[in-house]
């Protein structure tokens, strides 16, 4: 039998596992803003299997409704049939990419910049070195007021309205750094590339944090971007290719460095990768990535080398919980919201382990957050592709956090700081908007956030 035109190789079992019971739909962020069937899970899902069948062609509306998916798997949480939503999103905008029938929504300055800058840390720091100079003379401030910025492109418009206030970066740390204390574990540290362009600071905590947690941290040198950026935007061969890249820096050449001489300030020992504890994340976004890597090769013979990178990956908060965290003793007296980040409270499952972290932190009240897990729109490069649906959530998300008038709001994920800032930064300009990390460290040493 001839096979459908629209063959997204998806495992059609997967679609028989929704029962089209609903309850995904007040979880969809896009159900919950439009209202309609066809922007929900179980519309989705329905459309997809229709095409799958030749029952209905890919079209245009279609592909809008497939295209409005934020992938941020809320329905994955609210499903009680276990439906895995992102492994039939995912491979079936693939397909659409390489059948040409992708929605293309952004201009050749957003792709040359998301594509060629961001993924490479190096470049994306290069790239922010202009705007971070631009705040701290002032200058920007003057060209906002000025209207000198209504003259730049639209695109690049969007683009700087996302820009959050940049810190100095750390430059670069130390391959190996030692364990404060006795040594309770040893861990690799990813890094990342746009987390660690926008917000360094947060990833220079995260290895303190682990350092004052009795860890000893190695940094490989030759880790790249996780993937998740191609990846989700249906560009499956570059995604491949930086996940390649990870599990060659990370399993095979996994070794701490050449041991130093006895009593040297920056001694480290020889260990295999195998000897690692753990890969730690502090991205959301990169953690949900790196675990998916088994399932990213498991037609490839990279499949077994995946599937045992993803088993060591651990989100910062989850592994420190596991671990048991040294307690905190500075205190910060802020009332502080926090948001769930789509990828890791329905990518990982992990809701709990955060905020039993920054209940720790002495004289910091947590407050509920109203749809906390509801995505605030930044999904990826989501608030670029489509920027309408994307303001509309931000703005929901800010409404939200403003009603429980919290001083700050934290939150697990690059993509979710920059949202959130964009949209509570005129509204509320004192707020903090930082990583439970940030918070953590500031509570380990007492300086300021």
């Amino acid at each position: 039998m001839a096979r459908p035109k629209h063959d997204a190789g998806i495992d059609y079992e997967l679609f028989l596992d929704c029962v089209h019971c609903g309850l995904c739909t007040s979880a969809c962020p896009t159900y919950v803003e439009l209202g309609d069937e066809n922007d929900s899970p179980r519309g989705r899902i329905y459309l997809m299997r229709a095409v799958t069948d030749g029952r209905i062609d890919l079209d245009e509306s279609v592909q809008k409704h497939l295209d409005l998916c934020l992938d941020c798997r809320a329905c994955e949480s609210a499903c009680p049939s276990g439906v895995q939503y992102g492994k039939l999103i995912e491979p079936f905008r693939i397909h659409m990419e390489k059948t040409g029938t992708k929605p293309d929504n952004l201009s050749w300055l957003q792709k040359f910049l998301l594509y060629r800058f961001t993924p490479y840390a190096i470049r994306m720091r290069l790239a922010l070195a202009p705007a971070r100079v631009a705040q701290w003379t002032g200058l920007d401030t003057l060209m906002r007021k000025s209207g000198l910025l209504n003259l730049m492109p639209g695109s690049l418009r969007q683009m700087h309205a996302m820009l959050p206030p940049l810190k100095a970066h750390y430059g670069t740390m130390p391959e190996w750094l030692p364990a404060e204390g006795t040594r309770r574990a040893r861990v690799a540290l990813f890094t990342g590339c746009a987390a660690d362009a926008f917000f360094p600071q947060t990833n220079l905590a995260t290895a303190r944090v682990l350092q004052k947690n009795g860890c000893d941290v190695w940094i490989p040198r030759k880790q790249v971007c996780c993937g998740a950026l191609h990846y989700h935007a249906a560009l499956e061969a570059p995604a491949k290719d930086f996940a390649r890249q990870n599990l060659h820096a990370f399993l095979e050449h996994g070794t701490a460095g050449q041991s130093q001489p006895a009593g040297s300030a920056n001694a480290r020992p020889q260990a295999a990768w195998q000897d690692f504890d753990a890969i730690i994340v502090n991205a959301a976004g990169c953690g949900a990535m790196l675990k998916d890597y088994g399932h990213l090769f498991h037609d490839s013979p990279d499949a077994d080398r995946a599937a045992i990178f993803a088993k060591k990956v651990k989100d910062i908060s989850e592994f420190l919980i596991d671990l048991g965290p040294v307690a905190p003793t500075h205190p910060w007296k802020v009332k502080a919201a926090y948001h769930d980040a789509c990828h890791l409270c329905h990518g990982q499952q992990i809701r709990k382990q955060p905020r039993q972290l920054l209940e720790m932190i002495p004289e910091l009240q947590l407050v509920p957050l109203n749809e906390s897990e509801i995505c605030c729109g930044a999904a990826g490069s989501y608030n670029l592709t489509q920027p309408e649906m994307a303001e509309r959530l931000g703005e929901r998300k800010a409404r939200n956090v403003l009603d429980t008038s919290a001083d700050a709001v934290l939150s697990g994920n690059v993509g979710c700081l920059i949202q959130l800032g964009r949209y509570l930064r005129e509204k509320k300009p004192g707020l903090t908007v930082a990583h439970p990390i940030d918070a953590l460290w500031a509570s380990y040493s007492g300086e300021p956030m």
